[in-house]
């Protein structure tokens, strides 16, 4: 019971924020992107130690599958040796939303983009799609910031990886 501005009690109902400690709006949920949203599509197979108790894929999985798309593209793209390049990427943010559940035996497509080339840092955006389903089941991005191996300090992106993600940047409408 809460009073009014008279000292009355009355029987209106705490608002969420107020029930849960939060203080402030609540996040806005995000809306599932589209298959084809994304330019680049990789097909991956769930695997059994994907799927928890709850019978569903992790949610640390997802970044699994995110990271492995990334080093993947990059590899693929000439532009990462992961033994050896002088300059590699170190996820600095992450986040991630979802929206249907994934798990094992599930084919799932994963969606790639690049949402921002800054002068040090990519912002890589992905987006989980189970089977044939043309929205996402999940979908997230991390930002890379590039470094020197050797010292982890920061060095402006390599020519080479700036020319290699272009064609992933997502187009402004």
């Amino acid at each position: 019971m809460s009073a009014d501005a008279n000292g009355r009690g009355n029987a209106t109902a705490p608002t969420a924020a107020a029930s849960d400690g939060a203080s402030g709006p609540a996040p806005q949920r995000a809306t599932p992107h589209a298959r084809g949203d994304y330019s680049r599509l990789m097909p991956m197979t769930t695997r059994l130690r994907d799927t928890d108790v709850y019978g569903h894929m992790n949610n640390v999985v997802y970044n699994e599958y995110f990271d492995t798309a990334v080093n993947q593209t990059l590899i693929e793209l000439g532009v990462l040796d992961l033994r050896q390049s002088a300059v590699i990427g170190l996820v600095v943010h992450s986040q991630t939303s979802y929206f249907r559940p994934v798990s094992f035996p599930d084919s799932v497509v994963l969606g790639l983009r690049v949402g921002r080339l800054g002068r040090s840092s990519v912002t890589y955006e992905f987006a989980l799609f189970r089977g044939d389903d043309e929205t996402a089941a999940a979908q997230g991005s991390y930002t890379h910031a590039y470094v020197d191996r050797a010292t982890s300090q920061p060095v402006p992106l390599p020519s080479a990886l700036r020319r290699a993600l272009e064609p992933l940047l997502l187009k402004s409408a």
